[in-house]
């Protein structure tokens, strides 16, 4: 049996706009800490995740800042639904993780396994340059959530016909 494939947790987000920092601050934190994955800021660049993704990943965890209406600082685990067929615009110096990941399906290969962990803002402006403490204050218990999807992929992966590796 070959080497088992690796676990790609992609940071998003732009420093320079308050909370969307979120995604780039976890994934510095997680740097060295999880054998068995590629732990990558990815910042704004939408292009350079969707050409990632096309290499031989058992799963991906997006980490993100977004807006969906809870109080600053919620976490939340998506699972994306990406219905066949529909194609996205490339942007190349902004991302969604559901366009990133339909314009990687369009150029082949979407991972079998993809998860996004979310954190509600308190504000997305072009200033202060920093995280805003409810944001900040998630920091931690988010690179512990992205550590345990990880292993959960990983393992999930070394099963024997748990998931079909094939491209979708």
């Amino acid at each position: 049996m070959g080497e088992a494939r690796k676990v790609l947790v992609a940071g998003i987000g732009n420093v320079f706009l308050g909370d969307d920092g979120f995604g780039v601050e976890v994934v510095r934190r997680l740097e060295g800490a999880l054998p068995g994955a590629d732990v990558v800021d990815f910042g704004i660049r939408g292009m350079d995740l969707a050409y990632a993704l096309q290499r031989d990943y058992a799963g991906v965890v997006f980490v993100d800042a977004a807006a969906r209406g809870e109080a600053p600082g919620t976490l939340t685990v998506l699972e994306p639904d990406l219905p066949d067929g529909e194609r996205t615009l490339v942007e190349t110096h902004g991302m969604d993780p559901v366009r990133v990941l339909r314009l990687a399906r369009q150029l082949g290969r979407v991972p079998a396994l993809v998860r996004v962990v979310c954190c509600e803002p308190l504000s997305v402006a072009e200033a202060p340059f920093e995280l805003s403490e409810p944001v900040r204050a998630m920091v931690g218990e988010a690179t512990s959530l992205v550590k345990s999807l990880v292993m959960e992929m990983i393992a999930e992966n070394a099963v024997p016909g748990s998931r079909d590796p094939a491209p979708r």
